[in-house]
């Protein structure tokens, strides 16, 4: 069998596009000097991701993904900030425009801030005014008073209406698509896409639509596009539809997948027998991640802070096993913004989890898939050398001012990797170790360097050269423990933006100091050593990782020549 190489392919994951032009407060107080409705400092630094800096992440990367003549590219879910009506008509406009100028081709898939269950949930969020005060802006006309502007454009509808403005981009089939399908068939109307969902004591019932379908752009290649957003209904009364009638998808992925969707395990099943039997080369794309991405190297966050976002958002052995059955090869996920690539091997077969990190989260970068029938390579394009628009940073700036709070670091930041990282930092300060940590060790730790965090784990030392003491003793652990979230999310893109020294001392202190996951005393040592092993697992897991991967095909000689 000739093998067949196929146009490449662009994949981005949670671009969460946040439209800087977009006037929500309705009167302009909101738009600085420039014209932008800029979210405020205040809720970027306690958020895993970064908001007004989304418009030029997201155009950076199309540029990008232009310039390499990348024919298709997929959204793999969370393309948007909230799923804000008027946010999703510009996130349009904008594919539309690159659509029509490069030819490019795009594919998308709901995440969990695309979209919420049949009827949607509002939103409110804080904006900057001029002055660097802030203003609410809220969908809910119930959140109306002093400080507080109600606009509809902010409401994040369900389906189907959230899927209109995006239609055209794989959700409904195009005359171009040379096969087109949903588990439930041919048709492509909402109608025809529903399935049933009912609570545990059965009073709140719904017909609720999935948006998954199979795609195939040219000759030959299958892109099979599952909506693992699962909105289960819960026991109780509730008003018809409304959003605390359900469970938000954010945590349930593949998971929840197996208990509340096995019709799209079905459909798995089924088109990966076509496909090998027609001899397509299948492609699968969910939000969710299938495999842990992390490897198993975030296990220690179990013991150490508890049953954390990570942890609830890790699948378990289940859906492993539920992959295998169903025969599928290769994976590509989102949500955690974490770059990271996860193989299982069962019974001579293969599965693969590929994650791809987030555009506004650090590292920030999309991956491009270079692919034939019998393998794919796999690259990650970085943007962290992007710059950052001064307009924000002078926002920023004016809002801190405002509060009679410090200038952050990141507010001269020289690029966009620059300012990723220093945002990590932030949040360390203004998330973890306020809101995740255990009180009393986040106080202890907080307050350490380096060198007295790894004494007061251990006497027991080795001999270190003078310029090593003197950095462990000049570096302060939250910004150790900001590089230690780093490594986390971005495996060996972490290892261009951490100076080379650190993680030469990162690496004597994980091996000195660091110990397994297990249960601990409670005390900051037992915290710390814990802490130290892990810094150590992603340090491993980074130098064993590569910026690029082949995969091959298991079932290459299986397949019959359509």
């Amino acid at each position: 069998m000739s093998v067949r190489r196929f146009s490449d392919i662009a994949v981005i994951a949670d671009a969460h596009f946040h439209e800087l032009n977009s006037d929500f407060c309705l009167s302009g107080d909101t738009a600085d000097g420039e014209g932008m409705s800029l979210r405020s400092w205040a809720d970027t630094r306690q958020s895993t991701r970064v908001f007004n800096e989304s418009a030029g992440a997201l155009t950076a990367a199309l540029d990008e993904v232009a310039k390499r003549r990348v024919r298709h590219v997929v959204l793999l879910g969370d393309y948007t900030d909230d799923g804000q009506k008027s946010t999703t008509e510009a996130l349009a406009s904008i594919l539309r425009r690159y659509r029509d100028a490069h030819g490019t081709a795009f594919y998308a898939l709901p995440g969990n801030h695309d979209i919420f269950g049949p009827c949607g949930r509002h939103h409110t969020k804080e904006f900057l005014k001029d002055n660097g005060n802030t203003i609410l802006i809220s969908s809910d006309e119930t959140q109306a008073g002093p400080g507080t502007v109600i606009n509809r454009a902010m409401y994040c509808a369900g389906y189907p209406e959230g899927l209109g403005p995006m239609a055209e981009f794989g959700y409904f089939r195009r005359a171009e698509y040379l096969h087109w399908e949903s588990p439930f068939g041919g048709s492509d109307a909402s109608c025809d896409r529903l399935y049933d969902a009912a609570s545990p004591d059965g009073r709140n019932q719904y017909r609720l639509m999935d948006a998954s379908y199979l795609v195939e752009p040219e000759d030959g290649l299958w892109l099979m596009m599952i909506d693992a957003n699962v909105f289960e209904p819960l026991n109780g009364a509730f008003g018809r539809g409304v959003e605390a009638a359900f469970t938000d998808s954010t945590v349930g992925g593949w998971n929840a997948m197996l208990r509340a969707k096995p019709f799209i395990l079905s459909w798995m099943n089924d088109v990966a027998q076509r496909a090998r039997m027609l001899g397509k080369t299948l492609l699968t794309f969910s939000h969710y991640p299938a495999l842990d991405p992390f490897d198993g190297a975030a296990e220690a966050e179990r013991f150490l802070f508890g049953e954390t976002n990570v942890v609830r958002r890790t699948p378990r052995q289940p859906v492993q096993d539920a992959f295998f059955t169903v025969g599928i090869e290769v994976h590509f996920s989102g949500h955690l913004h974490v770059e990271g690539l996860t193989r299982r091997t069962r019974a001579n077969r293969n599965l693969t989890n590929v994650a791809v990190p987030s555009l506004v989260a650090f590292p920030p970068a999309f991956k491009v898939v270079t692919l034939s029938s019998d393998e794919i390579s796999v690259a990650a394009i970085e943007l962290a050398s992007i710059p950052v628009n001064p307009a924000i940073l002078d926002g920023y700036a004016r809002e801190v001012a405002f509060r009679g709070e410090e200038v952050d670091r990141s507010f001269a930041s020289s690029s966009y990797g620059e300012f990723l990282r220093a945002h990590k930092q932030a949040l360390v300060i203004h998330r973890y170790l306020a809101k995740e940590w255990p009180a009393q060790v986040a106080a202890s730790i907080a307050v350490m360097n380096i060198w007295e965090a790894a004494k007061c784990v251990t006497d027991a030392l080795p001999a270190l050269d003078p310029a090593t003491i003197e950095l462990a003793k000049s570096v302060p652990m939250t910004e150790l423990i900001a590089d230690w979230y780093c490594l986390r999310q971005g495996s060996c893109l972490a290892f261009g933006h951490v100076e080379a020294e650190r993680l030469a001392l990162y690496r004597i202190v994980a091996a000195c100091c660091g110990q397994q996951p297990q249960a601990h005393d409670k005390t900051t040592e037992g915290f710390l050593a814990i802490f130290f092993g892990a810094l150590g697992s992603f340090l491993d897991r980074a130098q064993n990782a590569g910026k690029s991967v082949t995969i091959k095909f298991d079932d290459v000689m299986d397949r019959m020549p359509a």
